[in-house]
């Protein structure tokens, strides 16, 4: 009897919250207000938001508004598995689709993360991003379910994020191959739902890292490891990430250097494997103007750097968007990593948004 009343409230347990779920997909609508286009004088210029762990909505609308003001067309979103699908197969659409909406009417073309695995499709005391080869199915489920949502208004995702280090690989020994099998089940899935959406391997943090490494694998290396496993046929892009540290943006590329032109290494080796039209999006990237942090360079340069990455990134005609880090955080994190933003949490611009804006909208000259 207590094993039967057990189970019925269960299964009370989960109808209340799909209930609630369904529910909240159908509140009265937001206000968007008018749809928009972005001025701008560079078509490939992004930045990554953190609109993640905003609740209010008016934050989200307004954050985007600036993304706009600002000139840039390109935002760059995650959209953790883990909380849109807290339940198997029951999906809360609500947060992403405030963030979805707001981003379409502001005139942006949204690259959405994905990953981040729930605790029910990974062992207990595995890290989000854990997830073994027998569960990769289940994040092609994700895969499908968003892309079939935001087909029209979604074009292009990212299949986990920076899968050649071990912190974001579970802490497991880092693996091109099983990356590749992760990525290929993404592909097959978003390619059922929507044959249009535009999938990116990657999004490759640039190490120098050697062979054998426990914490992570060279960049370049780790790709030619994808593409040997066929990573080039399950992919119609690359994400990468272009961190300038403290060199300039036009400092040579060599493959003993991190730099902001490293980027130009990775199509070369795109090319050298027949891929060389396979376009590239640099998904996070940028400078760092902390006053102590022994990566970042000063306040003018960093801003002097960022237009001037922005610029070269129109020269390039294999890179099809550069997104830098981080537009926004919706809190201070209280650490270097407040520095590498454009607009602060209180969305006061900083000096580096104000002289975006005049680039993008033409003031300064190129």
């Amino acid at each position: 009897m207590r094993k039967i009343v057990h189970l019925s409230l269960i299964a009370i347990i989960f109808a209340l919250t799909g209930l609630l779920l369904t529910r909240s997909a159908s509140l009265p609508p937001f206000d968007l207000g008018p749809q928009q286009s972005v001025t701008t004088v560079n078509p490939e210029m992004g930045v990554h938001t953190r609109l993640t762990d905003e609740v209010e909505a008016w934050k989200i609308k307004y954050t985007l508004q600036m993304v706009r003001e600002m000139g840039a067309p390109w935002v760059v979103e995650y959209f953790p598995w883990a909380y849109r699908e807290k339940f198997p197969g029951i999906f809360d659409w609500s947060h992403s689709d405030l963030v979805v909406q707001n981003a379409n009417r502001q005139g942006l073309t949204i690259i959405a993360r994905l990953g981040y695995a729930p605790e029910w499709a990974r062992p207990a005391n595995s890290t989000p991003s854990f997830l073994a080869a027998e569960d990769y199915e289940r994040f092609g489920d994700y895969v499908a379910a968003f892309v079939e949502r935001y087909r029209g208004q979604v074009d292009y995702i990212i299949v986990w994020n920076e899968p050649n280090l071990a912190l974001e690989w579970g802490f497991q020994p880092v693996d091109p191959a099983a990356y590749t099998q992760l990525l290929s089940v993404a592909y097959r899935r978003a390619k059922e739902a929507n044959p249009q959406v535009q999938v990116l391997g990657g999004a490759l943090a640039p190490t120098l890292a050697p062979p054998g490494d426990e914490f992570a694998l060279n960049d370049l290396d780790y790709l030619q490891g994808m593409l040997d496993a066929g990573a080039g046929d399950a992919m119609d892009g690359l994400a990468v990430h272009a961190y300038g540290w403290v060199y300039p943006p036009d400092d040579p590329p060599a493959p003993d250097v991190v730099n902001f032109r490293r980027t130009e290494l990775v199509h070369q080796l795109l090319q050298e494997n027949g891929y060389g039209d396979m376009p590239i999006h640099i998904t996070e990237g940028g400078w760092n103007d902390h006053p102590r942090w022994t990566r970042a360079v000063k306040p003018g340069q960093r801003i002097e750097y960022t237009i001037q990455a922005y610029q070269m990134a129109q020269e390039w005609p294999w890179l099809e968007s550069i997104s830098l880090w981080a537009f926004r955080y919706p809190w201070p994190a209280k650490t270097y990593l407040d520095y590498f933003t454009f607009v602060t949490p209180d969305f006061i611009p900083k000096p580096i948004y104000e002289e975006v804006q005049r680039y993008a909208h033409g003031e300064i000259d190129k």
